[in-house]
């Protein structure tokens, strides 16, 4: 019987592939085979449009242990311990309801991380919503949950970014980052091997919630996407605690062959990954798994999303040792398949066969699409600044005007809704560059942050690209670890549309060039596609999530200054850099321009010197000058240590403009302080490594001011930070 457009929009799957599916199995599918294959082809499974450009990122290196591929990717940190992360995006759910949207995004990049093993010890965020305070219900919704999820779990959330702009109203970015320990032996891979070895199903019984969850976030969000609120899933964070720690025990089990969350496509997908894997085939039988809801079909139970579930490959005969374990934790299981060796996936419910499929087909087989490439017209985004003038009517009025905008203000009304101290391992807390978190029993620090460029990469996803990850590298940096691998979220909107798909081109060739100059692999990470709202697409959004280590964690440093008397200096040149800057957006009502370029060889140049001064001990704080420039990172590091800065008045140079060496966003450049004893060295290592210093003055007093030109107290510019969020 033909398959229906109404069919084929439920699953997912256009017709040409819908015809391919055909020639693949030589006949048509049945209504589960074609569910099945639906949720696995989405984009959102299937990275059928990413992956031949995804290739082009460097994933490879000394440190790497596990690229990307499996759950999560994993390196080398040293003294036998590895640290695994991943990032994910959880945009659509959220979107629609962003409570449980948002929770059971750290429910799933929980699990996944654990599914190697791993025990989750630090969870970051990256979110991007509509402008305040329409966006209101989403950010409130999305924090909770994020807060209530994580909190419940156990797991401290160290750190991440929120942004407002118009582009977001109605697709809210909502992505989770975590990072978990392992000693380097006991990492885990999801591999079904060993045939008659068997399927174990265990953690929460299964239900109707979340079916077609990975085709629906593979579909623009329209007037008709509140009805997909059934694809919304709905997590439970005290089970997801019992399972995590059922699995630790489990990890050391030589009867547990491999681990594999089951997240988007439920049980299709993590038996299928598994097996292609290990090269083998499985065999279901639906009517062994539990359930919470009465008559579901084979269909339902298959491309249910229901969480906190975990399919263990257990050897046979050793299933008992297995289920003790998950019964001490008040955890259900059932025995539900077994892995076969004729490469396909069937499905029976007793002794009715209901789908059989080739495994292939359901993984590797999907066909990739290269898609027609266009720029978009930026006519737009053009910047005259000779039309502007270039000297602020008012410094004062404009920095505190930046310091309460919404994208630059104090997230403490966020960050205050995450434990980010449980755990006792947290030395870096939320609110500077990056968080840190100590391995306990070493000296080793993990540093960790979010970037994001929405902003510049709507003005050239290239240079926004690269922006993102030397950001990212500069606030690792801040905390004197050296950055060391990527795990990475691509957020875009319709890649059908050929100036999304040709945004999505450039900004994967610029991460590529930025991640070779600075050294730094790639893996793990996602995509999320169609992130358009009526037609309307989000910046092209690539989100950055960084990992760095410090051999010796004592040695760290943070944003805000020490102590009195201290130098200040600017670290790195600045330029008339004032495309896409808040400053622009704040004074004169202007989003366009060029973004700032990126020197690469300039900043791997300036990230070697702050490593090495931090190094030798010779700084006291150290913070990257981002958006706002450097006026608006004097008065963070000003803030955040309760510490005025006093220095001469400012003087621009040469062809740069005075609101530029204020609020221009050049990249490449930290402010600095430390001992005026430091100095000496400190000017050495710069001619080494070919560094620009300045001093700007010297810590102390409750204001910061240069002299006859620009003065501000501590209470002014905290009245005006810490308010931006309402």
């Amino acid at each position: 019987m033909p398959v229906t457009k109404k069919k084929l929009r439920e699953v997912a799957l256009s017709e040409q592939e819908y015809k391919r599916v055909v020639e693949l199995l030589d006949r048509q599918p049945n209504d589960v085979e074609l569910g099945m294959i639906g949720v696995l082809w989405s984009e959102h499974c299937s990275y059928k449009t990413s992956r031949p450009l995804l290739r082009r990122l460097p994933s490879s290196g000394s440190r790497v242990l596990q690229g990307p591929g499996e759950n999560a990717g994993a390196i080398d940190v040293g003294e036998g311990w590895a640290a695994v992360f991943k990032i994910e995006s959880h945009n659509h759910p959220s979107a629609i309801e962003p409570y449980q949207g948002a929770a059971t995004g750290v429910g799933g990049i929980l699990r996944d991380v654990a599914a190697m093993g791993a025990r989750p010890v630090a969870v970051l965020d990256s979110l991007r919503f509509g402008p305040l305070p329409e966006s209101r219900r989403l950010f409130d919704g999305v924090v909770s949950g994020i807060g209530g999820y994580g909190n419940c779990v156990g797991v401290p959330t160290v750190g991440g970014e929120v942004y407002f702009e118009p582009a977001y109203a109605g697709n809210p970015v909502v992505n989770a980052m975590c990072l978990g320990l392992v000693p380097v032996e006991r990492l885990r891979k999801a591999r079904a091997e060993g045939v008659g070895n068997l399927l174990l199903l265990a953690g929460a019984d299964t239900g109707r919630d979340g079916i077609h969850g990975a085709s629906f976030a593979s579909l623009e969000l329209d007037d008709s996407s509140e009805e997909r609120r059934p694809a919304v899933q709905v997590g439970n964070p005290f089970l997801e605690k019992c399972l995590i720690e059922a699995l630790q025990e489990l990890a050391e089990s030589t009867a547990v062959i491999g681990i594999q969350d089951l997240g988007a496509a439920g049980l299709t997908s993590a038996v299928a990954e598994a097996a292609s894997k290990a090269g083998s085939g499985a065999l279901i039988d639906v009517a062994e798994v539990p359930r919470r809801e009465q008559g579901m079909s084979p269909y339902e139970v298959m491309l249910s999303e229901s969480q906190e579930r975990m399919l263990l490959i257990v050897k046979r005969g050793r299933q008992a040792e297995v289920q003790k374990v998950l019964e001490r934790w008040d955890l259900h299981s059932a025995v539900i398949g077994m892995v076969t060796g004729d490469g396909h996936l069937d499905v029976v419910e007793g002794r009715e066969q209901v789908a059989r499929v080739p495994v292939d087909v359901l993984t590797s087989l999907c066909p990739t699409r290269t898609l027609e490439a266009k720029p978009p017209d930026h006519s737009r985004y053009r910047l005259d600044l000779t039309e502007i003038r270039e000297e602020p009517a008012d410094p004062t009025a404009t920095l505190l005007r930046l310091l309460a905008h919404p994208n630059l203000c104090s997230r403490r009304p966020v960050v205050r809704q995450y434990d980010h101290m449980v755990g006792n391992a947290t030395v870096v807390r939320p609110g500077g560059d990056a968080a840190m978190i100590r391995i306990n029993g070493t000296q080793i620090g993990i540093a960790m942050t979010t970037d994001g460029s929405g902003r510049y990469c709507e003005l050239d996803p290239y240079l926004g690209a690269q922006i993102a990850i030397a950001e990212a590298a500069r606030n690792i940096v801040a905390t004197g670890a050296r950055p060391v691998a990527i795990t990475d979220c691509l957020n875009f909107g319709n890649p059908d549309k050929p100036d999304v798909y040709w945004q999505l081109e450039e900004t994967i060739s610029g991460m590529a060039n930025a991640c070779r100059a600075l050294d730094l692999p790639i893996v793990s990470g996602n995509v999320s596609l169609y992130n358009d709202t009526d037609g309307r697409s989000i910046y092209p959004t690539p989100v950055i999530g960084m990992v760095g280590v410090i051999d010796d964690y004592s040695k760290r440093l943070e944003a805000g200054f020490k102590e009195d008397g201290d130098f200040v200096l600017l670290v790195g040149v600045t330029a008339n850099d004032l495309g896409g800057s808040h400053y622009l957006e704040v004074e004169h009502g202007v989003f366009a321009g060029r973004p700032p370029e990126v020197d690469l060889l300039q900043e791997r140049a300036v990230l070697e010197f702050i490593l090495a001064t931090a190094a030798a001990g010779l700084l006291r704080s150290a913070h990257d000058v981002a958006e706002g420039g450097m006026l608006v990172a004097l008065a963070e590091c000003c803030l955040m240590s309760k510490k005025g800065m006093r220095g001469p008045p400012l003087s621009a140079g040469g062809d740069l403009r005075f609101d530029a060496l204020l609020f221009g966003e050049t990249q490449g450049r930290f402010l600095v302080s430390l001992p005026s004893r430091s100095m000496p060295e400190i000017q050495n290592l710069a001619r080494k490594h070919r560094i620009e210093i300045q001093m700007l003055g010297m810590t102390g007093g409750d204001q910061l001011e240069f002299e006859g030109q620009f003065k501000v107290s501590l209470e002014e510019m905290e009245r005006a930070h810490e308010g931006g969020l309402g």
